[in-house]
């Protein structure tokens, strides 16, 4: 686990490499097909030396939801296990890390309609607003939830609007099923902030001149795509869009999509810093790798 930018998949090569092990991603953008700049997938020369699971697996006018994700990893797991292997999830979306390890509880199905109306009141109002609504009938879900989490926000109020209960009430740990597996757990973090942020800028600004731009036209053309689909609310393209709608310049573009992307970083820190289990490294430190794997390879035959 780590925030966006602290090199993940660069370990997964390498830790792939040395051990038995099959790669799986944890990650809400990489599913997605023909989005590949903006989500720094890994490019095929990469692919080709570590495959990697849940990649590409449906198109951009689909939802996936932590529910299939936990689905999709633990049958993917069994099959990795079957052929004497060992699973090895990477990814920074890290909602899906917990669905998997912890379970989820009975939630009311998405409503299309409430979404919408939703999605419209957010337009106008802004997300703190809603987020203020919240936590007048669920204030145990608004302090856990940030109040620009766009997402999470739009859910605990679809959650309420569908159930007429809080999210916070329903999360009962009543779905939780237990894992099957002995779980080692490792999380990249940085020990200055300020580099990784560097790292961010640079990355996003190497997407722009990769043809990160070029990728969201091909994508509104080919694909029945709004800007309120998930896929189109991604960190970067959700910036990628306004700009080809006129509504932000160049400028803007690079400044929008850079801070939203530390932003993401931060909320991927802040849940880190709570995750309990993890054995924590710093992907900062230019050994990090070996120093991983030395600590992998005891814990493996432990």
């Amino acid at each position: 686990m780590g925030p966006t930018a602290c090199g993940k998949t660069d370990l997964a090569v390498t830790l792939a490499a040395r051990f038995p092990l099959e790669v799986v991603s944890v990650d809400s953008a990489l599913v997605y097909r023909d989005m590949d700049i903006g989500t720094a997938k890994p490019d095929a020369a990469t692919l080709a030396a570590c495959p990697h699971h849940l990649i590409d697996i449906v198109a951009p006018t689909e939802t996936y939801s932590a529910g299939r994700f936990r689905a999709d990893a633990l049958a993917l797991m069994a099959d990795i296990v079957a052929r004497g292997r060992v699973p090895l999830l990477v990814g920074g979306t890290l909602l899906y890390f917990k669905a998997l390890k912890d379970g989820l509880d009975a939630l009311p199905k998405a409503d299309p309609a409430i979404r919408a109306e939703l999605l419209a009141r957010a337009a106008a109002e802004g997300y703190p607003a809603l987020h203020a609504e919240l936590a007048r009938f669920d204030p145990a879900s608004a302090a856990r939830i940030q109040a620009n989490d766009s997402q999470r926000i739009q859910r605990a109020l679809e959650v309420y609007r569908v159930s007429g209960r809080p999210l916070s009430e329903l999360r009962s740990g009543a779905g939780n099923a237990a894992l099957p597996y002995r779980l080692i757990e490792i999380a990249l973090m940085p020990s200055d902030r300020a580099a990784l942020h560097k790292r961010i800028e640079a990355r996003f600004r190497a997407m722009l001149a990769a043809g990160f731009l070029a990728e969201v036209r091909y994508l509104r053309e080919r694909y029945a795509l709004t800007p309120d689909m998930a896929a189109m609310r991604s960190v970067g393209y959700r910036q990628a869009w306004r700009f080809l709608d006129g509504e932000i310049d160049e400028i803007q573009l690079y400044e929008t999509g850079a801070a939203a992307t530390r932003q993401l970083a931060k909320r991927q820190i802040t849940w880190l810093r709570g995750w309990q289990g993890a054995t924590l490294f710093d992907c900062l430190q230019a050994d990090h790798a070996d120093r991983v794997a030395d600590w992998l390879s005891e814990q493996l035959i432990a």
